[in-house]
């Protein structure tokens, strides 16, 4: 895999996969997070344009993955990252969040955050075993408190969740 920019045309290929990565939320009964849909394509044009967006490309360069962040209190801060199911397992989440830490790292960025489901496999404990760590309330900087509240009107708050810190 090829970790790259993401294409203005590619923007409605990133929506597919997020539908498809979170068809896999169904299978554990969730299925308002499968039905819920991507950000819309001016959202995710926003990120392009900003040069916040990469995608994870296959041999044939067609993106199989993406990860989209912001700048949340001096940190990257992990919007959206989607691996499509056929791609799952393969390194291809970790190969991104690696490469959002160098590029944090070249902006002096001291840590990467997110916000992630604490009891689904394919979220705290996989960011765990990419170096990140449970944030309690007492650690939570404003702009994560602003996101966790948008989240919580959002109704994702149905569901145990918790932001994440990866000190770089």
């Amino acid at each position: 895999m090829r970790i790259r920019d993401v294409r203005l045309n590619e923007l409605p290929l990133l929506q597919d996969i997020e539908r498809a990565a979170g068809q896999c939320f169904r299978d554990i009964g969730m299925p308002e997070i499968a039905d819920d849909e991507p950000l819309p394509l001016d959202e995710l044009a926003r990120y392009h344009h900003t040069g916040s967006a990469w995608v994870a490309a296959d041999a044939a360069d067609v993106p199989v993955a993406y990860l989209i962040a912001d700048q949340v209190d001096g940190n990257l801060h992990v919007e959206q990252v989607s691996v499509h199911p056929d791609s799952a397992r393969r390194g291809v989440g970790r190969s991104l969040l690696d490469h959002l830490a160098r590029n944090a790292t070249s902006v002096r960025a001291p840590a990467l955050t997110l916000t992630t489901f604490t009891e689904v496999p394919w979220n705290a404990p996989y960011y765990t075993r990419c170096g990140f760590r449970l944030l309690d309330d007492s650690e939570l900087t404003p702009g994560l408190r602003k996101i966790r509240a948008r989240e919580a009107q959002h109704g994702l708050d149905r569901w145990p969740r918790a932001c994440m810190r990866r000190a770089l």
